[in-house]
């Protein structure tokens, strides 16, 4: 019965049902496998990043720039030992990691496959991408699995999140689980953080938290900030990102708020990143008005899922 996901919906996946997410156990579905260049420069680094896109998501945010998977829309199915050629594939293409986006509710099938890659290989560093909506037991559970940690904290109160993302109890777990984090993935480079030839330093573990500024939450952005300063400072990373992008309506029952269907003000944005100085905030990303672009969402067309006949 699962209960990978603070949702715990109880469902026999085994049996081919399915819960708030979407996914079954029969198989992984995976919308994408490829170099990816516009994480965090420490994570993307100058040769990419070793990206899965994982079909379903236990959040579905009713913005999500990434619906087209979330949903399930998009997506072939594997097994695991496939998964675990696809990570193989992706360390021969040399990327820096191995970037597993929206894991969660195959975390049973990603173990496995760790466990065939490392046996057959696998060195690189692993990214558990998460939206932050986690068990601490499954976050516990990849101790010596996973070396990164990239996740988002989302929402300052539980009004917005049951409002966005369905999620009565996101603040909770995202605060739980991100002690776990913080735990098991201490920081640690591979150099100096400006690297040879001006290239950045490739993070080999730690914990990157990142914020998504949404139309008119300044003050909700705020609190998330002060809030995780207070408690790690700057031993862990944090990223404030303005890449929201307007797309259309969402479904699935929950009401869309209409400020959604406009961009995040340029000044609020940069109201935040000052706000974020004067905390004493030492160790962030932060992005130019240009990251708010439909052009920053990959095709989900199957790249590298499928084995070459």
């Amino acid at each position: 019965m699962c209960d990978l996901c603070p949702r715990r919906c109880k469902v026999n996946r085994s049996l081919g049902e399915a819960g708030f997410c979407g996914a079954t156990d029969k198989n992984i579905k995976i919308s994408r496998a490829a170099l990816h260049f516009w994480e965090e420069p420490c994570i993307s680094g100058t040769r990419g990043s070793g990206t899965v896109f994982f079909s379903y998501c236990s959040l579905k945010c009713v913005y999500c720039q990434n619906a087209a998977i979330s949903r399930g829309l998009s997506g072939a199915e594997v097994d695991t030992v496939r998964l675990a050629e696809i990570m193989l594939e992706l360390q021969e293409q040399g990327a820096h990691n191995i970037n597993l986006v929206t894991p969660t509710h195959y975390v049973n099938h990603i173990i496995a496959a760790l466990d065939i890659a490392k046996s057959r290989g696998l060195k690189i560093p692993i990214v558990y991408n998460t939206g932050g909506y986690e068990m601490p037991s499954v976050i516990e559970r990849l101790k010596g699995y996973v070396d990164i940690f990239l996740t988002d904290y989302k929402y300052a109160n539980n009004k917005d999140a049951f409002k966005y993302s369905a999620a009565k109890d996101y603040v909770e777990y995202a605060d739980a689980a991100l002690e776990k984090m913080v735990e098991i993935a201490p920081i640690g480079f591979e150099n100096s953080f400006v690297g040879e030839d001006n290239a950045p330093a490739i993070m080999k573990s730690g914990v990157i938290v990142r914020h998504l500024l949404l139309p008119g939450k300044l003050i909700e952005a705020k609190n998330v900030l002060k809030r995780l300063y207070s408690k790690y400072g700057n031993n862990i990373y944090y990223s404030i990102m303005s890449q929201y992008t307007p797309l259309s309506k969402a479904s699935d029952g929950i009401e869309f708020d209409e400020k959604l269907l406009h961009p995040v003000n340029p000044d609020e944005y940069e109201r935040l990143v000052d706000y974020a100085d004067r905390l004493g905030i030492e160790n962030a990303f932060i992005q130019d008005g240009s990251a708010a672009s439909e052009s920053f969402i990959p095709p989900f067309d199957l790249t590298g899922v499928l084995k070459k006949s």
